[in-house]
């Protein structure tokens, strides 16, 4: 087949969150299953020389938005069998932030989404499947079939619309949107682009694509309740016949502890000895107590209310009154900052936070903890406790989304499990769930040995879920008996 996936973000190019990890993951292997895929995104000032020196210009053209008339470039690099496109505009890409500020977003990824549909027939390629992903290519399902699909080039393409995180919607003014998209009054009603009186981005895909994925099926069934579902639960179940939810991998390649350059000691499942000595140096790095008897609990990811951190302010005083370390890294409210700021300052090498994002740091970290904390609200997957898993540091999760797809609670009655988890959304349900886990580390070593194990041992890789892709595209072009929205994850 010919795919071309359209994002705002991807690896190894731009990362700010999960989205960037799976098109740059997913895209490699469906071209290794034998199809042409292809992706494109903006040109972002970010993208660093290493890439933008090789980039070949395409062509260029201009973009009509209402009255504006805007450049737009395309450039060209191949890496991994896959050929990555870039939209160059250097007014809406050229800036030093990649979303999220500036007040212009529906202009700039209108601009984009434009831009990826006018670009196809000057691109000689032609997609079967176009994947889109997330609020900033919401528009392109919509344009293509209210502008485009009439014309003989765009009749055939399908298209695929994936919600990494339904929270984040592109909501702006209608009148905004309008002037730059060129669509009518008639398209801003509730059963098309119009939500609450604004214009919706993610809604415009979830309208017009031909089908409907999201990142773990555990949540593709909670987004159609009204409490995770972020106004668009009813909407959701109206299509819940072309709604899949495919469990996102990670590249295990980069994730792998046996080969990692970025750790202190590589080791493995059948060799684990190694992980005490990445421990070691971590607390060193850290200015923890370098204590091997202590269980080290790390934190990795967005300091947001999303991933659960109001409930670990609510109890990290009592926590720390435990003999057990924390270490955390990452970026987000000040609240958070203030609170690990001062947690810091508390409890002097016992708990230390880092808060930027550092890649090389985080592969130290989940190779050096002991647990990993993961008390999310709610988790479309989540890519930390897999990867944790993958470095035999044991998972303590709430049961949400894929958080309940991929970890399982250590059961003592049958052996079964790989981490543990909790459901209530409490914060002294997690502080228990916490307590326990320290327990088996200081008392039971056979146990512990086996979670490592097992969670070592994992298959984390994109190989099943990029198959549930294949079927579903060839369901979409007639050419699989499987019915779309009911393949099995």
């Amino acid at each position: 087949m010919r795919i071309l996936f359209a994002a705002s973000e991807c690896v190894p190019f731009v990362k700010t969150g999960g989205l960037a990890d799976v098109v740059g993951a997913l895209a490699p292997i469906l071209a290794g299953m034998g199809n042409d895929v292809r992706v494109i995104l903006p040109l972002y000032s970010s993208i660093p020389e290493s890439f933008t020196s090789k980039m070949e210009h395409v062509t260029d053209f201009d973009i009509t938005l209402g009255w504006r008339k805007q450049y737009c470039g395309i450039e060209k690099l191949t890496l991994d069998n896959v050929t990555w496109y870039f939209v160059d505009n250097k007014f809406y890409f050229g800036r030093s932030y990649i979303y999220g500020m500036g007040g212009d977003e529906y202009e700039r990824f209108g601009f984009f989404d434009r831009a990826v549909l006018n670009c196809l027939p000057k691109l000689d390629f032609q997609p079967e499947i176009l994947h889109c992903n997330d609020w900033q290519t919401g528009m392109i399902p919509a344009l293509l079939k209210i502008q485009y699909a009439h014309l003989p080039f765009y009749s055939p393409i399908r298209t695929v619309y994936t919600v990494h995180n339904l929270q984040y919607q592109g909501i702006f003014g209608i009148k905004q949107v309008q002037d730059v998209m060129g669509l009518g009054d008639e398209y801003f009603t509730n059963d098309k682009l119009e939500c609450y009186g604004c214009a919706n981005f993610m809604k415009a895909g979830l309208v017009y694509a031909d089908e409907l994925t999201t990142v773990s099926p555990s949540y593709a069934e909670e987004i159609q309740t009204a409490y995770y579902g972020e106004r668009m639960d009813g909407l959701l179940r109206a299509r819940r016949a072309q709604l899949t939810g495919v469990l996102n991998g990670i590249d295990t390649r980069d994730w792998d502890p046996a080969q990692d350059d970025r750790i202190a000691a590589r080791y493995s499942a059948e060799d684990p000895s190694g992980k005490a000595e990445c421990k070691a140096q971590l607390q060193k790095e850290l200015g923890l107590l370098v204590r091997p008897d202590v269980p080290l609990i790390a934190m990795v990811g967005r300091l947001s209310n999303q991933k659960g951190l109001d409930l670990v302010d609510r109890i990290l005083s009592e926590l720390m009154e435990d003999d057990v370390q924390m270490a955390v890294l990452g970026m987000g409210e000040g609240r958070y900052v203030d609170l690990f700021s001062w947690a810091e300052q508390r409890y002097p090498g016992r708990l230390s936070a880092r808060f930027r994002m550092d890649v090389e740091l985080s592969h130290r970290i989940y190779a050096g903890a002991d647990l990993f904390l993961m008390p999310s609200q709610f988790e479309p997957c989540g890519l930390s406790q897999m990867i944790s898993l993958r470095y035999g540091t044991v998972p303590i999760v709430r049961e949400t989304g894929g958080l309940r797809d991929t970890v399982l609670s250590y059961n003592e009655a049958n052996g079964n499990g790989n981490g543990f988890t909790f459901f209530n959304y409490n914060a002294h349900d997690m502080l228990f769930t916490i307590r326990r886990a320290a327990s088996y580390y200081r008392g039971r070593k056979d146990i512990w040995a086996l979670l490592m194990q097992r969670g070592m041992t994992g298959d984390y890789s994109w190989s099943h879920s990029a198959q549930v892709y294949q079927d579903l595209y060839l369901s979409l072009l007639g050419q699989n008996d499987a019915a779309p929205g009911t393949l099995d994850p």
